[in-house]
């Protein structure tokens, strides 16, 4: 057993620290529930890692047997049995007879009430073995007896024994009624000679068989033997796995935790700096948008006045042309006087030359923008997006630290795994299965000759039934074919006499054979039937181990059996049907013995891959984010100086008064295609001529005064109310963002520390989390893969295969058939005694005489002169009916003989 606990221990080294564990996460679950809500952000989920596959183990044996045809046989034997055996398994019966007879069977402890109702029990449940075991001793005892009595009998001629046969009229329908039942009888024999053989047989090829089991498993055990220290190096060797990953997340710690406190940070920072930087393209727009209305104002202040000149000249000259004479006459003098009343039409309607310019503004915007606060601004960008490298630089130390830790821990799981010598303990088990091996091989010889003489022994059984049997076939087939109805029981032929000769040798072969027969069947049918029903039939449905693992079986203070034997501790809760359901389904051998209640590798885990000294390195983590500037003292000047450039003092409305106007009191296409179409209700002449004139200049000064002015006007009238919204509360808006810039730097310089604590527990969570899924990983490993079981359960299932399908069935088979052929040779002896008179020549016959005196019919002497006709005469004339009784016997006179 040493070398099993040394294998156990080595096994251990790998478990998790999943009870301490556990215990943490439910005192501070509630805790990192209110932690999530309060900062309303879940951390990232951690990478998972490959750790590859632990090397298996490739098992050779297959405990699986399928018996073929000669399972027929077997399940005749089970059915058998269960009509012999009906009742369940006794499991309660057995840990009570077990639990009270654990100091010792004395006689005087029977006598007690409750041992009698035990033993009472038993017999009950036994009662279908006793009555068969006592009918087979019964024979047993009374068949030679009886045998010896026949003889005896026989001897003084009675029992059969006369050498005369009483003849009946139905003597030939008896005569075929033996003869069938005879043969039924042999041929139920033949049968059971023949199962018997081949359960004889079929223990013989088994047991050849064994060896393959023995092979199988043995390689089984080395295998896992061999396979198991390559299985623990590669799981001491994964820990360099989830090393390199922290290792890697240490290397990049200012991406992850600088970008994790950036991501919080920014959530105040960037959205201040956008709209600085807004303000800065704002400060551009409005100079563009003051450019404009300046030069848009010089265009429509100049254009203004030359088109009052133009038109004023346009309009008198009009004026002088309708002057003309020839308005005056009836007809034409309408429509000049009507043309004359729209001159007054021909005028300027904006006045642009009254508006004020925004030449101030302009200029102090101008001088606002000789500093670039976009510039500024990215400055802030640039040194708030500084945070990972200033954690970087600020977290040099504290990296080094760990990764100092991390080294220890990855050595000191090695030492850890060096202390137990695994490789020299699983070379000592590999030669013990080996010289284990060679014991076992070294008994093969005398297990083979052990099975021939039991082979000899059940063949030479089996000859005495086939003696018996071939007297019965052969007086069968010599009496059949010997007997002539001819003939009288005196003058029978030698070949039917034969016959006869040789069935009774059967019936004398019969008795001499057939108590020892049932001896042999009655001692293999206890012992047989009961190892089926009481061992083999519970250990195929796990009944047996249920008993074994029954709490306080052997010792009212010792709760298990198994793990008492194993670690000498009985209180672990293992049982030997658990481990075989886990070895069974291939897991590991840690995991079926439950070998973390014997030793506690949590401590060790805890010490080493959850360090508490790993967390508090990260608890002590300053992030000093003061250096970071948003905002310069220049950029906030700015934006005052933006906000009193005055470009919120310009008169807008005045602005936008003008520019709703139009350029001229009446559309000037409209009034000269007006003045055309007057023209042309004016007959022809110099009036019409000039009047066309007038129209074509007025489109030249709507095409090149009134149209320029309508463009400027439009470009004022868009920036104006570009600027007009862009002043409105300009001076609050400044505020608002130097506010929120303000706000920001509070946030960094004061109230960061906060948050670099709640990032850094959570950047630490993920680098446990990488060592979490190493153990996770290991656990599942030590459960699942590593030292694979599967050879303990194949032990069990092949000793099942050869014990109970190999030898029990075989060996209940066997006498199932050997008591087959014992039972058919009662009828066999009856039968054959029966027979044998027809076949064997009597020393005297039946003489009839006719008995009457003088005064009957006459006398008639009917003997075995008189041919059949007289015979039958004298059959029917007697006055005995069917039964030919003699007056006389005497033997026979031929007068040829």
């Amino acid at each position: 057993m040493l070398w099993t606990r040394c294998l156990v221990l080595l096994l251990c080294w790998a478990t998790t620290g999943g009870e301490q564990q556990q215990a943490e996460e439910r005192v501070g679950g509630p805790a990192e529930v209110r932690a999530d809500a309060r900062r309303q952000r879940s951390p990232p989920p951690v990478e998972p890692l490959d750790f590859g596959y632990v090397p298996a183990a490739v098992y050779d044996t297959h405990a699986y047997y399928e018996p073929g045809p000669i399972g027929i046989l077997f399940h005749m034997v089970h059915a058998f049995l269960y009509v012999v055996q009906p009742n369940s398994f006794p499991k309660d019966l057995i840990v009570k007879v077990i639990q009270q007879n654990m100091g010792g069977i004395k006689i005087e402890e029977w006598r007690k009430p409750e041992n009698v109702v035990l033993l009472l029990k038993w017999v009950y449940y036994e009662a279908g073995f006793l009555i068969c075991a006592t009918i087979g001793i019964s024979l047993v005892v009374l068949t030679p007896i009886i045998g010896m009595c026949f003889c005896v009998c026989r001897c003084c001629e009675n029992c059969g024994g006369e050498m005369h046969q009483r003849q009946r009229k139905n003597a030939d329908c008896q005569r075929g009624f033996y003869t069938a039942t005879l043969t039924a009888s042999s041929i139920f024999i033949i049968l059971g000679i023949l199962v018997a053989y081949a359960a004889n047989h079929n223990i013989s090829t088994q047991i050849k068989s064994t060896r393959r089991f023995i092979n199988t498993n043995m390689r089984d055990l080395k295998t896992f033997a061999n396979n198991t220290p390559a299985q623990i190096e590669y799981l001491t060797a994964q820990y360099t796995t989830a090393k390199n990953k922290v290792l890697s997340d240490l290397d990049n710690i200012g991406p992850l935790l600088g970008g994790r406190i950036h991501s919080q940070l920014e959530k105040e920072v960037v959205p201040s700096l956008d709209t600085a930087l807004r303000m800065a393209g704002a400060m551009r727009e409005t100079k563009e948008a003051l450019e404009n209305v300046s030069s848009s104002l010089e265009v429509l202040q100049e254009g203004t006045g030359k088109l009052q000149a133009s038109l004023s000249g346009e309009r008198a000259s009009l004026s002088n042309t309708l002057s003309d004479p020839a308005c005056t006459n009836g007809a034409v003098s309408h429509t000049c006087n009507t043309i004359r009343s729209t001159l007054s039409q021909l005028g300027v309607s904006a006045n642009f030359l009254r508006l004020p310019d925004v030449n101030h503004a302009l200029s102090n915007v101008n001088t606002v923008l000789t500093t670039d606060l976009s510039n500024i601004v990215q400055k802030g960008y640039s040194s708030f997006n500084d945070t990972p490298r200033l954690v970087k630089e600020q977290t040099k130390n504290i990296v080094s630290g760990v990764k100092g830790m991390l080294d220890k821990i990855g050595l000191e799981i090695n030492n850890f795994a060096r202390m137990f010598p695994v490789e020299a303990s699983l070379a000592n088990f590999t030669l013990f299965l080996s010289q284990g091996q060679k014991n076992i091989e070294s008994f093969y010889p005398q297990i083979d000759q052990f099975d021939f003489y039991r082979w000899i022994g059940c063949v030479a059984a089996l000859c005495m039934v086939v003696l018996v049997l071939a007297f019965n076939m052969l007086g069968l087939l010599c009496g059949t074919c010997g007997y002539d109805k001819q003939t009288t029981p005196t003058t029978r032929g030698c070949l039917s006499n034969t016959g006869g000769n040789l069935l009774m040798a059967g019936v004398g072969f019969s008795f001499i054979c057939s108590w020892l027969l049932m001896a042999i069947v009655t001692a293999l049918f206890v012992v047989g039937g009961n190892v089926e029903k009481l061992m083999c039939e519970p250990l195929a449905n796990r009944q047996l181990f249920q008993i074994i693992d029954t709490p306080f079986l052997v010792h009212p203070s010792k709760r298990n059996f198994l793990p008492g034997m194993l670690f000498q501790n009985p209180n672990i809760d293992l049982t030997l049907g658990s481990m075989y359901r886990e070895c069974h389904e291939n897991n590991g051998l840690y995991h079926a013995l439950q070998l973390e209640t014997m030793f506690n590798i949590n401590t060790f885990l805890n010490r080493t891959v959850y360090n508490k000294d790993l967390a508090k390195v990260f608890e002590n983590v300053q992030v000093d984010l003061q250096d970071i500037a948003l905002l310069e003292k220049a950029g906030r000047d700015n934006l005052i100086n933006f906000a009193n450039s005055g470009v919120g003092q310009i008169d807008y409305e005045a602005y936008l008064a003008e520019v709703t106007k139009g350029v001229t009191l009446v559309d000037l296409l409209t009034f000269s295609t007006d003045l055309e179409a007057q023209a042309d209700q004016l007959p022809r002449g110099a009036l019409e001529n000039a009047l066309r004139g007038h129209a074509s200049s007025i489109r030249q000064i709507h095409r090149e005064m009134v149209v320029p002015m309508e463009q400027a006007m439009s470009t004022l009238s868009q920036s104006i109310k570009l600027l007009q919204r862009m002043s409105n509360d300009l001076p609050v808006k400044v505020n608002n963002i130097l506010s929120a810039i303000d706000a920001a730097e509070y946030l960094i310089t004061h109230n960061a520390s906060h948050v670099v604590k709640q990032e850094t527990k959570g950047y630490m969570q993920s680098l446990v989390g990488y060592f979490k899924q190493y153990t996770e990983w290991v656990k599942n490993s030590l459960t699942a893969e590593v030292a694979q079981c599967k050879p303990i359960s194949n032990i069990v299932d092949s000793m099942e295969i050869v014990g109970c399908s190999f030898l029990v069935d075989s060996v209940n088979t066997f006498w199932f058939g050997l008591g087959a052929c014992a039972i058919f040779m009662i009828p066999s002896i009856i039968f054959s005694i029966k027979l044998a008179k027809y076949y064997r020549r009597m020393d005297t016959e039946d003489v009839f005489e006719d008995l009457g005196n003088a005064g009957n019919h006459g006398e008639q002497v009917c003997d075995i002169h008189g041919s059949l006709t007289v015979v039958s005469a004298c059959i029917r004339s007697s006055p005995y009916g069917d039964t030919l009784f003699p007056r006389a016997s005497a033997p026979p006179s031929y007068s040829d003989w």
